[in-house]
């Protein structure tokens, strides 16, 4: 309790009365922008014009579902009032294009017009911190650090803090509380990696998934992989919402940084650059794995041809063990789901097994890592992603029986699982603030 109440007393400590966002006609810009003005900020939103800043200030609107937030929110555009709108503000938050030419210009024009005493936070999904940095001032770089909000913002709460190389430590504890009391966050403190921790961990899944659907087709992988294993929604849709180009961002950028066990996971698929570079950027170009037209039937894309079929005339397989966890589910049998999972037969509850085998493997093997301890994987995997945190499935699957599908996929048993085995734990996965019953999905 006294913890809390520091927490509260910290996050008053300083206070946040004018908020810039660049980038502002952006999702994430405008949706982020959002929780600056619902905390009481006067927000100034700056995008290239001021038409297109006041169409995020309408999207911010619509975001929270209030009309009367949109009062605390002052539209700008880049050359007229940028040097004057930075220079009074506490806090700048960053959120153009993720990509490090583009990020590291404004943040120069930033620090340009900045007052030394104000916070310039990023929203990089996975870009250097501290690269971010050099070349800017001494008192840039101690006040600047990365604050990760994942899509959309208002609903999911989870949001990765990262601090660079100079950034003051005083300052993420101060973001950290005021993240926390006055912008609703579940923070999860990040080391300064490629992809940070959540998107480290997610998208190795969510390429691993794009690979497997050119063999497989998108429809039937969404399927195999899909809600009733762990997640809020399937593998595919994820990337399509999430915007096929910020994939390819992610996982380059992550390719090209890291040298890890999985990282061939990484590889996108040449399909993907194709489709692309031809247009193809998922839910907000309208087509991406499916194409949902209102009042259509769904279509999804072949691959191979890269025309879109209507759904309903691609054969599907039946997946008798899905359909009995998904029931299991709905009645609360987490544990009696997973023994369903960990011992079906067939070429499909295998498929299933090695990508959800990959996922544990991979994530608990980034601990130590891209967080301090298991609870931040954890977290940020439940709070960031809304999948089920790994600790959880392993604790409802069983660590010997975990261990097992590891070895029989030839994945890496992490050190955690290990030491687990030798010393006969069984209660794995502690984090009171999550409740399994969200992430394990009573939905195919």
């Amino acid at each position: 309790m006294a913890d809390v109440r520091a927490s509260r007393q910290l996050a008053e400590s300083r206070p946040i009365k004018k908020v810039v966002v660049l980038g502002a006609n952006g999702t994430m810009g405008y949706q982020s922008g959002a929780l600056f003005a619902a905390a009481g900020a006067q927000t100034t939103f700056l995008a290239r014009t001021r038409d297109k800043a006041r169409q995020g200030r309408d999207g911010a609107g619509r975001a929270v579902r209030s009309s009367a937030l949109t009062k605390l929110i002052d539209v700008g555009c880049y050359s007229e009032d940028l040097p004057q709108a930075v220079a009074q503000a506490d806090l700048i938050f960053e959120a153009v294009a993720e990509n490090f030419e583009i990020k590291h210009e404004m943040l120069e024009l930033i620090d340009r017009h900045r007052r030394p005493d104000s916070i310039v936070a990023t929203v990089s999904s996975g870009l250097s911190i501290t690269d971010l940095a050099k070349s800017r001032s001494e008192s840039f770089a101690r006040n600047f650090l990365g604050l990760h909000f994942f899509n959309p913002p208002q609903v999911i709460v989870g949001t990765e803090l990262i601090a660079g190389q100079a950034t003051d430590p005083a300052l993420v504890d101060f973001i950290d509380a005021y993240s926390t009391h006055k912008l609703g966050r579940l923070m999860v403190r990040t080391a300064n990696t490629p992809g940070f921790a959540g998107n480290r961990i997610g998208f190795k899944v969510l390429n691993e998934v794009c690979q497997l659907a050119e063999e497989y087709g998108p429809l039937v992988i969404d399927k195999v992989v899909g809600r009733y294993t762990g997640r809020a929604l399937a593998p595919l849709a994820t990337v399509d919402l999430v915007g096929w180009d910020v994939h390819q961002a992610i996982c380059d950028n992550i390719y090209d940084k890291v040298k890890d066990e999985a990282i061939e996971t990484y590889r996108m698929p040449d399909y993907m650059r194709r489709l692309i570079a031809a247009g193809t950027l998922g839910t907000k170009s309208g087509k991406g794995f499916f194409m949902r037209n209102k009042g259509e039937p769904l279509r999804v894309l072949d691959i191979k041809s890269g025309e879109y079929k209507d759904a309903r005339s691609i054969e599907v397989p039946k997946l008798p063990f899905a359909e009995q966890i998904i029931f299991l589910n709905s009645i609360g049998a987490y544990k009696r789901a997973m023994e369903v999972f960990t011992t079906a037969e067939g070429k499909w509850a295998n498929l299933a097994r090695k990508v959800i085998g990959g996922y544990i493997s991979y994530a608990l093997c980034r601990v130590g890592e891209v967080t301090e301890s298991v609870i931040g994987v954890d977290s940020i995997m439940a709070a960031g992603f809304n999948w089920a945190p790994p600790s959880a499935l392993v604790e409802a699957i069983g660590v010997k029986s975990t261990v097992k599908i590891l070895e029989d996929n030839k994945l890496t048993v992490p050190p955690l699982l290990e030491r687990a085995l030798k010393n006969g734990t069984e209660r794995f996965f502690d984090e009171p603030r999550l409740s399994l019953g969200k992430y394990f999905v009573a939905k195919s």
